[in-house]
C-alpha cells in the first residue's frame, strides 16, 4: 500500500483560464505550485468525504 500512495498518475486536466488564475494565485499564497494546490484541494475533499462531512463547516 505504501508504494501505491508514493506513486503518483497523470492525469490530463482542462480548465477555464479563470479557475486557474485564481488556483495559481492561491496556490501561490500557500507557497505550492498550482498542481500541489490542486492535488492538496482534491485529498482535503477526499478525507472528508470519508469523514462524512458533504458540507464545508467554519
Amino acid at each position: 500500500m505504501e508504494n501505491k500512495e508514493k506513486s503518483k498518475k497523470q492525469v490530463p486536466l482542462r480548465l477555464s483560464a479563470v479557475l486557474y488564475e485564481e488556483l495559481a494565485a492561491w496556490a501561490e499564497d500557500e507557497f505550492r505550485s498550482v498542481n500541489g494546490q490542486i492535488e492538496y484541494l482534491l485529498t482535503e475533499c477526499v478525507k472528508r468525504r470519508k469523514n462524512g462531512s458533504k458540507t464545508h463547516k467554519e
